[in-house]
Parts: C-alpha cells; structure tokens; sequence
C-alpha cells in the first residue's frame, strides 16, 4: 500500500505541499505530497482536505490530500522566528523602515550601529532602501536625523505568519487558521520589545464541525 502511493506521489510535481494538523486541529507545519501519504498509509493520519484530482500509481487510484490531521496529539515548543535577512524583511512587509519604499534593492541596517555596540537582534535591526541605509551611515537615528516608522521587534510565530504563503494558493486552508489566532497582539514597545501572547484554547468550531 505504501510503495503504492509513494508511485503515486512520484507521478505529482515535487513541491506539492500538505497542511498537517494536530489532533485538537491545531495547525503544526506544510509537509510535502509524499510524506503525507507515508503518514496516511502507515495510519498516522487522516484526510481533512482533498486537493485537485487524484493521485494515479500503475494499479490504484488514490485522494489527493491537501489537508489531513495526525491521530494521536503530539506537543512542540511554540516555533520561533529565525532571525535572517528574509524573516526581517518579511516582518517589515519588504518596505523600508525609514522612508516608506517598496524598493527592489533592500538592505539590513542595525538602528544602533554596530561600532557604538548595536546588537544583532530582531530590536536592532530593520529593512532600509540603499537610499536611506546610504544617508543613515554608521550614525544613530538622532545623529542622522532620522525617525523609524515603527519600532523593530521580534514576530510571534502564530499559524498565519507560519502559512501565509501558502494560504492564497491553498484557500481550503484559511478555514483551520483563525481559531488559533491570538486574541490579541501586543503592539511593540518603546525599545521594540514584544511581549508573547497566550496560545490559543481551541480552534474555531466552525472548521472543526466543516472538516468532519
């Protein structure tokens, strides 16, 4: 069963990806077409979702999952950000902190430079256009006259920052995504600081009642 519906994998394009969630329907990551089907063949797991077509090996035909959820409830650490110049640009919608641009060229700047003992931290570090990375130097926001249009923070790893990839893409997703949103986000504080926020209890219902 197994060997047939990793034939089956093989036959789709390689970055074909999965929803998998926990079994309280807790979103826990994206895995690849063929590891799902490993997971569902061994029993591991279940399908929520069905995607497009089918999945065709030389004597079966198989459902092609787009979401399925484990069987058994596994416990993770709360993900975190890693801290790189894609997740920072991400974090700042790919615009430049100081003047607003959405410039093709973007670059990292330390608000506190590096020479006046500026760490490398998600507090210390915002996207900037060459521009304004040019005229800011190795200065501080004050000595350059310059002014952030919010202050560098850490992101909270909630499901949607973790899918939001995936999530226009892949529609049927949205639905298992906003029950474990935080009820609310702290703003960042004067120095940038971000205070994490309660995990969330349960999904929302209305998923939870549409995926059976």
């Amino acid at each position: 069963m197994e060997s047939e519906q990793s034939a089956a994998a093989g036959a789709v394009v390689a970055d074909s990806v999965v929803l998998v969630l926990n079994q309280n329907y807790e979103p826990l990551n994206v895995c690849n077409l063929r590891r799902a089907l490993v997971l569902l063949s061994r029993g591991k797991a279940e399908i929520i979702e069905q995607g497009p077509g089918v999945l065709r090996s030389p004597s079966q035909v198989f459902p092609r999952p787009s979401v399925i959820r484990l069987v058994n409830l596994i416990k993770r650490p709360r993900p975190k950000a890693r801290l790189c110049r894609k997740e920072i640009f991400r974090r700042d919608n790919y615009t430049c902190q100081y003047c607003g641009a959405r410039a093709k060229d973007l670059t990292l700047d330390h608000v506190v430079p590096r020479h006046k003992g500026g760490r490398h931290t998600w507090e210390n570090l915002v996207t900037a256009c060459r521009a304004c990375n040019h005229r800011k130097g190795g200065k501080t926001l004050e000595e350059a006259r310059m002014t952030l249009l919010r202050p560098p923070f850490q992101p909270y790893v909630s499901p949607y920052y973790a899918l939001y990839p995936y999530l226009q893409s892949h529609r049927e997703w949205q639905k298992f995504v906003p029950g474990w949103l935080p009820a609310e986000v702290p703003e960042p504080s004067v120095n940038g600081a971000v205070a994490a926020p309660a995990e969330a209890s349960s999904p929302i219902e209305g998923a939870r009642r549409s995926a059976r």
